[in-house]
Order: C-alpha cells, then structure tokens, then sequence
C-alpha cells in the first residue's frame, strides 16, 4: 500500500469515529434530558434544561393564557371555592351586637319587582343599609335587583330555593335548596352569601350543620311585623316602634304576596328610629 493510499484510508476512518462519537454525544444528551424530565414529573418540579448562552436575551417561558386571566374580586365576601370556618350552632342568632342605639331590618322572600324597588328607594333616601334574604326561584328572574343591592351596600342572605319546611326534607334536599340559592346569589350580587334564615323559622340539626358548611351563619329576627298577614300599614308601624331596642333584628317582607303595606311602613317607621337615635345597620361576620 503506498503512502498516500495509507493516509486516505486513515483519514476516512477518522471521519467515521467523529460522526459515531458525535452520535453518542448526542444520545446521552437527550437521554439525560428525558431522564430529568421524569424525575421532575415525580417529584413535582420542572426539568431543567440546558444552560442559555452567555450572550442574548433568555429565553422566553411559554405561559398559558389561562394565567393570564384576572380572578373575580366579591368584597368582602367568603369566596365559593374556600369557605371561611363556621361554627355549627344549636338555636339561630336573634340579636346583633353593635354600640349604643343599633338596629337591623330584614326583608324575606324577595326579591319582587312590584314591591323590592320602592323599599331600596326609601332605604336609599335614608342612607340605610338592610338585610334581604332571598329565594333563589325568586332570585334568577331578579338578578338586577340583586346587584342593586350590591351596589348600595345592603346585605344578601340565603332564604333557601323555594321557601320549603326545613324539617320535612331529606338532608339532601336541604343542601340541594340551599347550594341553588347560594351559586345564584353569588352570580348576581357578586359574594357567596354569609347569613341564611329558615323558612317559618322552622330549623332542625341538619339546617345548621349544612349552613356552617356552606359557610353561612344562621339568623333569625327578634321583632315579627305579622307583615305578612297585612294587618294594616299603622298596626306594622307600632309592631316596630314598640319592639325597636338595641340588638333589635326586624322581620318584614318584600315579596309573598301583597306587600304594599310593608312599602308604606317603611315609609312612616325608618325616618321615625333615625330620629329616635337609632343606628340601622347591617351585621358583619366574625369568622373563627
């Protein structure tokens, strides 16, 4: 073999080994790279890839357009997804705490267009702020009403679906009327309800243990305006001037049936607590 025949071949041999150690370079390189892929999918964290370069920019992360995207802000409010702990209790609130002169009023059934609108207006007229437990089969036909009251600074609670008797139901059907009133609720007035109210005031075991799961406290009332048996604007005017004390949570109706009285009530009592020194307000949760 002649030495120029001698360096060709040595030269083609050279070329082979460079391509084959390249090839196996390469096969380690992706084998490791797989390898850490697995083992961040197990232990939960992301692989790490090869290092950037010293010069350029980095690399860019690619970010899914779900992460982008805001959260709803509800005030205040106990979120759906994480309710806040609620003690599960044995007899439903019937007073509130507050300094000197406080007052609640409560409103069941509603919300109605025919007679919801005008107590929102005497409430606004008087910068007072109410309670309205509402049926949800109420509710989804009145979610403008709902928002109102968001806007206005009023308190929204869970007055069950279809004003059922509590303690004629299975525990799930308990739980079906409330979750439904409490998802449309959350939907139009924009906060998972934080206080709920049996109908007839009619509540048993099962009623307060489903409440305080879905993060609600119960809340009955103190004074009864009989509202509801429309005994006559002046008799609910002195139902409410005679019972109003500090703690004083008032029960009357927006919805129901005829609640034209209640309207005209509201009129002639509210102006009347305001200046008889009387505070109205609403309850605030103490969460434990």
């Amino acid at each position: 073999m002649t030495k120029d025949q001698l360096l060709t071949r040595l030269s083609s041999t050279t070329a082979v080994l460079t391509r084959r150690r390249a090839l196996l370079a390469g096969a380690a390189v992706v084998g490791a790279a797989g390898t850490a892929g697995v083992l961040a999918s197990v232990i939960g964290e992301e692989p790490v890839g090869p290092a950037l370069p010293a010069a350029g920019p980095p690399a860019r992360r690619t970010v899914k357009s779900s992460a982008y995207r805001l959260q709803p802000l509800t005030g205040y409010g106990p979120p759906h997804t994480s309710h806040r702990r609620t003690p599960v209790r044995h007899e439903p609130l019937l007073k509130v705490s507050g300094r000197g002169r406080t007052m609640v009023l409560s409103f069941d059934d509603g919300p109605d267009p025919r007679y919801t609108p005008h107590i929102l207006d005497t409430l606004a007229e008087h910068d007072v702020r109410a309670m309205f437990f509402v049926c949800g089969e109420m509710a989804v036909g009145n979610q403008d009403l709902l928002a109102r009251m968001s806007d206005e600074g009023h308190v929204v609670g869970n007055h069950t679906w279809s004003h059922p008797l509590l303690t004629r139901l299975s525990r799930s059907r308990i739980r079906s009327e409330m979750e439904r009133t409490c998802d449309v609720i959350e939907d139009a007035y924009g906060e998972w309800p934080e206080w709920f109210r049996a109908p007839y005031g009619a509540w048993n075991r099962a009623a307060f243990q489903l409440g305080a799961e879905l993060g609600m406290e119960p809340l009955a009332w103190t004074v009864d305006t009989l509202d509801w048996t429309t005994p006559g604007t002046r008799r609910i005017v002195g139902t409410v001037e005679h019972g109003a004390a500090p703690g004083v949570v008032v029960l009357s109706h927006d919805a129901g049936g005829d609640r034209s009285q209640s309207v005209r009530a509201l009129r002639a009592y509210l102006p009347q607590l305001i200046d008889s020194g009387y505070h109205i307000t609403v309850p605030r949760r103490e969460y434990v």
